[in-house]
């Protein structure tokens, strides 16, 4: 792979407009990205793998002879290219992703907590994995609206279930996600969280938009709160957490109760401090 791994390297690095850009979305050291680029050090199966995911190839084509690397890339280009001709949606959001920094170090498991769109007067946990794939970054939310029976033992059995689907993009100092309910496809929303830039994650605060599941569908707004789990949980255990809460539940730490109840108006707009 040495013979062939930089000139492969600096083919997929000139659809990009600097070999800063690269390094930046790949969260990698220019220095040691360089040594790839001029064939004076072959990556760890660990970068190898995320230079792959980045640029859509597989370790074996990176050692392919630099003509028939070209023409395998001219070939993927063009199908690529014959997708987005006929997806505006794709084209639409090319500009977001090339000017998106790493969300690396965000990936893994939180808990979200916001005040319920459909249940009002309840707080809603949900399950998200944020994780990277292909150079995009992308997230998954599990939502159970049902009351805890021991909470409430007289409630009428009921539960809903919701599975997210979405995409996630750091953009001037920002994260930007937007999802849609993928078992109805019927309802989409948008979260904006303010980044932790503590060496360690705990928590990220901020909006989100949507629809109440009612009659109405009205749309409504609500403060939010990612406590970040870890990059390998146990699921199961974390999903069995996964419903309404009261407002007072002891169950919520106090810091993300008193978060959610804390409303901000200021010439009409509902912001966070």
């Amino acid at each position: 792979m040495h013979d062939h791994l930089g000139a492969n390297l600096k083919l997929l690095c000139s659809h990009y407009r600097s070999i800063a850009e690269v390094c930046r979305k790949l969260s990698m050291n220019r220095a040691q990205f360089n040594k790839y680029l001029n064939g004076q050090s072959r990556p760890t199966a660990h970068n190898l793998k995320r230079i792959c995911d980045f640029f859509g190839v597989e370790a074996y084509e990176l050692s392919l002879p630099s003509d028939q690397f070209t023409q395998l890339i001219g070939m993927r280009g063009h199908d690529q290219e014959r997708v987005a001709a006929s997806d505006p949606l794709l084209e639409l959001f090319q500009p977001m992703r090339d000017n998106a920094n790493s969300l690396s170090r965000y990936c893994g498991y939180y808990f979200e907590y916001a005040n319920c769109m459909s249940v009002p007067g309840q707080i809603l946990l949900s399950l998200v994995h944020l994780r990277e794939d292909r150079g995009s970054f992308v997230f998954e939310r599990q939502e159970r609206q049902e009351q805890s029976r021991a909470d409430n033992p007289k409630a009428e059995d009921w539960v809903v279930r919701c599975r997210y689907l979405g995409a996630a993009f750091y953009l001037q100092d920002r994260l930007f996600l937007i999802d849609y309910e993928s078992l109805t496809g019927n309802e989409m929303s948008q979260t904006i969280l303010i980044p932790s830039f503590k060496s360690r994650i705990s928590r990220l605060n901020g909006l989100k938009t949507g629809v109440s599941s009612g009659d109405r569908r009205t749309p409504v707004c609500t403060r939010v709160v990612w406590e970040y789990l870890g990059s390998d949980i146990n699921r199961v255990n974390a999903y069995r957490q996964v419903m309404l809460y009261d407002l007072d539940d002891l169950r919520i730490d106090a810091e993300i109760r008193e978060r959610l109840a804390s409303v901000s108006l200021r010439d009409g707009l509902f912001e966070i401090e």
